[in-house]
């Protein structure tokens, strides 16, 4: 117990002094893990035969990671990725284990071993691709959502790879393999002593378990749960999902990545997704920081001395090689500016299921222990210069901004039934409350940091400007039922609502105004319902400076609905009376009609009073004087 202790608190002061720094330097916190790993590890030599367990134990941060991942994509998001996991993901992964096969066996290698080096360099890191995403909220951009595309095919691609793994080695090794391995659990070994046709059922009872438990079994059972109001009993419903999944799919030769994250997609639509999310995500961020120190921790410098040189240069090829596969297919799929750049360079390294396929590789007898030690390192390296490679990305994508007009817009991958387009402070309360009473928008700003700040606290946003045809296009126009324009800049609110009346004649159009002849440009231009961005707030201290003046309540609502209602009316009769491009006080009609409209507003505001005076009750203050000539 002491020396686990010791070996505790020997990692978390690692984590708590070298990822600060790392971050403040503004290298990411990945970085700084790995650094702390290797501090601990290759130079002060601190780390000991625990090492190997530890990182066993923080694989199932990815795990968690991945579960979290699930909860926020429903499963119609992941229909609408179906093109980029087949296409995207699909040749990704085919050309890259086709190169790197090519590129081994030019080296001498057999083939078995130049296609299993194929099948593991063809893999990105999870862990690190995505928890740097999310740290710089790069995930909603199309080069991160492109991204995670590719990222989920390479895990789904992780079952076929351990399944064709063994048909690559000799007969003689496979029979050695096998019986080295059927001691692992007594369930491991009934399904390995199984024919093929039954463990292809028994994994196909698994995932449909996992299915069905989550729409059927899991919300009742934590329903029951949350009963007893204790934090910690939640807390361990959430684990109890995560290990059991995992170890579910792990009994039947399934990644348990892959299973936990079915899972988390078919609780995203569940009322428990929220708190499921507060209860995994510390367990989330320690082992994937204990993940990554183990990576920096177990880098063998030996191998490194011994032929430095070739390390970086093969550590140079990877790169080198992903990145052309995956620039090719940035520009295949029209991924522009700096989502192309981030999408090349975010996924050029080797990843952590590398690590599971090589000690899988050598326990089949497929790679020789030499070779899988130089490729151990090879993907630790790849990872650990990962983080350099956003920064390099970064320092393009400001490259790029100052060349181009502006960065891209985003890539609307959803369309929902109503579109917001602007969310500054207007904008964001309607957006809040439509999306809090259960309905679902489509959210399109041209101001990226109010994109990022939405992102930031949950809120999903895309970026890109709002009046292009092409991007309300994306957006579902066609299909929407409300629109709702709130952007700042009057002439783009006009035309934008012009636009959409004159391809969606029965659309319904809710406009934001900025004064009177806004209004009137809006009635125009076709919208339907328009909004004076100040009327409402005025009307509201308009009625309590009344309840201050000795009306009650009841009587100071009454008279700002009576005001509302005919001041909205007058509004409507004003705009037949205005002349687009003649000043109010130049057009005669405007005028006249304002004075007989604010006499009539008055004389109804009047005799509310006097209805009053009719019951004997007198009013505790005089009545607020007509509105002047202007309105």
């Amino acid at each position: 117990m002491t020396g686990f202790l010791i070996q505790a608190t020997l990692y978390l002061f690692a984590m708590v002094i070298a990822v600060p720094l790392a971050t403040r330097a503004g290298l990411g916190s990945v970085l700084g893990y790995l650094c702390a790993g290797i501090l601990i590890g290759p130079v002060l030599g601190l780390s000991g035969s625990e090492m190997t367990d530890l990182q066993h134990f923080s694989e199932f941060g990815v795990v968690m990671m991945l579960f979290l991942i699930g909860l926020e994509l429903e499963p119609r998001a992941l229909w609408a990725m179906r093109d980029k996991l087949v296409g995207l993901g699909g040749l990704q992964v085919l050309l890259t284990m086709a190169l790197v096969t090519i590129f081994t066996l030019s080296f001498g290698q057999t083939l078995p071993v130049a296609v299993a080096l194929g099948m593991i360099f063809s893999l990105s890191s999870t862990a690190i691709v995505l928890q740097t995403l999310n740290e710089k909220r790069l995930m909603q951009t199309a080069g991160g959502r492109s991204a995670f595309a590719v990222l989920l095919t390479q895990d789904i691609a992780v079952i076929p790879m351990l399944a064709l793994l063994p048909l690559l080695a000799l007969p003689g090794a496979r029979a050695v393999a096998k019986a080295e391995a059927a001691g692992d659990h007594p369930v491991s070994r009934f399904i390995d002593s199984m024919p093929g046709w039954g463990v292809t059922l028994m994994t196909l009872a698994a995932v449909a378990f996992i299915i069905i438990a989550g729409h059927y079994l899991v919300r009742p059972v934590f329903r029951f749960v949350h009963g007893a109001r204790l934090r910690e009993i939640n807390t361990a419903m959430a684990l109890l999902i995560v290990v059991g999944i995992a170890s579910l799919m792990s009994l039947v030769g399934l990644s348990p990545a892959l299973g936990t994250f079915l899972a988390g997609v078919v609780l995203a639509d569940s009322e428990f997704r929220h708190e499921l999310e507060s209860d995994i995500e510390p367990f989330k961020g320690l082992l994937m920081g204990l993940f990554f120190i183990t990576v920096g921790a177990g880098i063998n410098f030996a191998v490194i001395t011994a032929q430095p040189f070739q390390i970086i240069g093969l550590v140079a090829a990877l790169v080198a090689v992903k990145a052309g596969v995956l620039y090719v297919l940035a520009r295949i799929f029209r991924l522009k500016g700096a989502d192309r750049g981030l999408f090349t360079l975010g996924l050029a390294q080797a990843g952590e299921f590398g690590f599971v396929l090589v000690s899988f590789a050598v326990s089949q007898r497929i790679l020789p222990t030499p070779v899988a030690e130089k490729v151990l390192v090879l993907i630790a390296l790849s990872m650990l210069i990962t983080p350099l490679l956003f920064i390099l990305n970064e320092q393009l994508a400001r490259r790029l901004r100052r060349e181009d007009d502006g960065p891209d817009a985003d890539e609307i991958d959803e369309q929902q039934p109503i579109i917001i387009a602007g969310v500054g402070r207007f904008g964001q309360v309607v957006n809040r409350m439509v999306t809090m009473s259960g309905f679902r928008t489509t959210v399109l700003d041209a101001d990226l940091k109010t994109i990022q700040l939405m992102r930031t606290f949950g809120f999903k946003a895309y970026f890109g400007d709002p009046t292009r045809p092409d991007l309300l296009a994306a957006a579902g126009l066609a299909k929407a039922q409300v629109l709702v324009v709130c952007l700042d800049d009057k002439a783009s609110a006009n035309r934008l609502v012009a636009y959409a009346r004159s391809v969606r004649p029965d659309l319904h159009i809710i406009a934001r105004a900025r004064d009177r002849i806004h209004v009137f440009e809006l009635y125009k231009a076709g919208a339907n319902d328009i909004v004076r961005e100040l009327f409402d707030s005025s009307l509201r201290a308009a009625r309590y400076v009344l309840e201050n003046v000795g009306l009650n309540e009841f009587e100071a609502s009454e008279l700002e609905k009576i005001f509302f209602k005919i001041d909205r009316a007058a509004v409507r009769d004003l705009a037949q009376a205005w002349k687009p491009g003649v000043p109010i006080e130049q057009n005669p009609e405007y005028i006249q009609r304002t004075r007989e409209l604010n006499a009539e507003l008055e004389a109804a505001m009047l005799k509310s009073f006097s209805r009053r005076e009719e019951k004997g009750e007198e009013p505790e203050a005089t009545p607020a004087t007509p509105l002047d000539s202007k309105g």
